[in-house]
């Protein structure tokens, strides 16, 4: 149904660099491969919004350093999976754990405080549909702004840190621009840059591509790319853009109504989809 896609891009000078030494990145070292337990596990989680059920009783688990991709039509639930990961919003019924800690209760069975969201919450960093980016700082100053807060960094460190992070997306010449300066698709890459000076052990990018056009979003697109094959990160997405999904993932999981109706490798779904559901979606959206 797709033409396969090599696994493997070429690099800018900027990541091929990052390649060459990992460490420059400063990301936490995930070996998938040292344990067993999963980066991010729901288990019979729904949510509802008043009367709308938008995930019912969903299981999933993500191991640590795998890159899962959700896919599916627009109000299947994927972008609330995401938001619940990152406790913007809470689970009507169910539980999600990060490395084996609830975000929804604690050893007794009580509410997580607010104190203990934000550190649980802490492992990971999201990458909205919009930008978000503070119009009267910098780009500089809105990256050194949360590791400042959040991380306690000093000022040297984290403008360290930052500039690292914008030599990996490419953009190290834009520290002192303003974020009305750049583009849609330069925003964007500062936006991922931004997620990852907090060094989050996952990383959850929602639609980060729906604003932009063509050519911007291949810029963004080409960071993500080259983030999941430098560093050892989790990677949770919600694209539509049906080619990344299959080079990026190792594993891809379709949504309809709120439930996964199928997952499976790459080569799998597209190749040889088994859910008469996911045929009809890959169907419309490789056609259209």
């Amino acid at each position: 149904m797709l033409k396969p896609m090599p696994r493997v891009m070429s690099a800018s000078p900027v990541v091929q660099r990052a390649i060459n030494d990992p460490e420059r990145a400063r990301m936490p070292s995930v070996d998938p491969n040292r344990s067993p337990t999963p980066a991010v596990q729901f288990t019979r989680v729904s949510k509802a919004f008043g009367p709308s059920q938008v995930l019912i009783d969903l299981d999933l688990d993500i191991m640590p350093g795998e890159k899962v991709t959700l896919i599916g039509p627009s109000g299947s639930g994927k972008t609330t999976v995401l938001r619940l990961a990152m406790t913007l919003e809470r689970p009507t019924s169910g539980d999600i754990r990060l490395f084996g800690e609830s975000i929804v209760c604690d050893d007794k069975g009580l509410p997580r405080s607010s104190r203990d969201e934000a550190r649980i919450r802490n492992r990971c960093g999201m990458v909205f549909q919009q930008f978000n980016l503070f119009p009267h700082m910098t780009v500089l100053d809105n990256l050194v702004l949360a590791p400042r807060t959040v991380l306690k960094l000093d000022k040297e460190k984290s403008e360290e840190l930052a500039m690292e992070h914008l030599r990996l997306v490419g953009l190290s010449q834009k520290a002192k621009a303003y974020p009305g300066q750049l583009s849609g698709g330069q925003q964007q890459r500062i936006a991922i840059a931004r997620a990852l000076a907090l060094r989050p052990e996952i990383l959850l990018l929602d639609e980060i591509t729906s604003s932009l056009d063509p050519e911007l979003a291949g810029e963004v697109l080409d960071v993500i790319r080259n983030v999941a094959r430098v560093m050892k990160i989790t990677l949770l997405i919600v694209t539509h853009e049906m080619r990344f999904a299959r080079e990026v993932s190792d594993r891809i999981a379709m949504f309809d109504g709120g439930r996964i109706v199928e997952q499976g490798s790459p080569e799998q779904i597209f190749g040889n989809p088994r859910s008469e559901r996911t045929k009809a979606f890959l169907q419309s959206v490789l056609n259209h």
